[in-house]
C-alpha cells in the first residue's frame, strides 16, 4: 500500500544544546512584552490617535485574508507579495510564541529565521487550490480547534514543568520539548489550510511532520 506523502506544511524548532538562560527564564513573562506588543499592533487592524492636536493613522494589517478569498474566487490567483506577507507575518508569530513557551531565549527577531522555520510552499491558485473551498474551510477545520484548545491546556502545563526544569537544570526537558513543538506545528497546519489559504490539503490529526 502507498504511503500518503508528508503534509506540504511544516514547523521545526532546533532544541538548544547549550544550557538556556535562568534569568530571562526567571522573567519570560515580562520580557516577552516589547516584542508582544509589536506583534499586536501588526496585527491589530486600523486606527487612528490623537497626537499633539491633531490625529495620526496607523494600521495593522494583519494576514490578508478575505482579499485572497475573494481572489482565488473570482480570478484564481494568489498574489505572491500577499502571500509572502502572510508568511512573513506567521513565521514572525511563530518566533514569538516559542520565546514565552521557553523552547529559545534568544529574543524573537522581526526579520530573522533564528531557530524556528517554518515550510509553506507558494501554491499554484489555478491547479492546487479550489475556487470554492476557502469560503468553508474556516468552517472545515473546526474539529481541530477543538482538539487544539485541549492540547493548548496540557501544553501549559508542559510550560509551568518546562519552567521549573529550566531553573533548576538550565535544560528543557525534550520529551516535554517534542510536544509542545508538535502542538504549534499542528496549529501551523490548520493556519495554513484555513486562513493562510496555502493548501486544500485537510490537516492529519497528529503532532509529527
Amino acid at each position: 500500500m502507498a504511503m500518503p506523502s508528508a503534509y506540504p506544511v511544516g514547523l521545526a524548532v532546533d532544541y538548544p544544546e547549550r544550557p538556556l538562560d535562568r534569568l530571562t527564564t526567571l522573567f519570560r513573562i515580562f520580557t516577552v512584552i516589547p516584542i508582544a506588543i509589536i506583534l499586536g499592533l501588526l496585527t491589530s487592524g486600523a486606527g487612528r490617535t490623537a497626537v499633539g492636536g491633531g490625529t495620526v493613522q496607523y494600521a495593522g494589517v494583519g494576514l490578508v485574508f478575505l482579499p485572497t478569498v475573494l481572489m482565488l474566487l473570482f480570478r484564481r490567483k494568489y498574489p505572491r507579495w500577499w502571500f509572502d506577507w502572510n508568511v512573513a507575518l506567521t513565521a514572525f508569530g511563530y518566533r514569538v510564541a516559542t520565546y514565552p513557551l521557553l523552547l529559545r531565549d534568544e529574543y524573537p527577531a522581526t526579520d530573522e529565521e533564528q531557530a524556528v522555520h517554518l515550510t509553506i510552499p507558494y501554491p499554484d491558485a489555478r491547479e492546487e487550490l479550489s475556487r470554492w473551498l476557502p469560503l468553508v474551510k474556516w468552517l472545515l477545520a473546526l474539529p481541530h480547534y477543538v482538539v487544539l484548545a485541549l492540547l493548548g491546556l496540557a501544553v501549559l502545563a508542559c510550560v509551568v514543568i518546562a519552567w521549573v526544569a529550566i531553573l533548576v537544570t538550565g535544560r528543557y526537558p525534550r520529551a516535554l520539548f517534542a510536544f509542545v513543538v508538535g502542538v504549534l506545528r499542528w496549529g501551523l497546519r490548520v493556519n495554513a489550510y484555513a486562513f493562510l489559504l496555502a493548501t486544500d490539503r485537510y490537516p492529519p490529526f497528529r503532532l509529527s511532520d
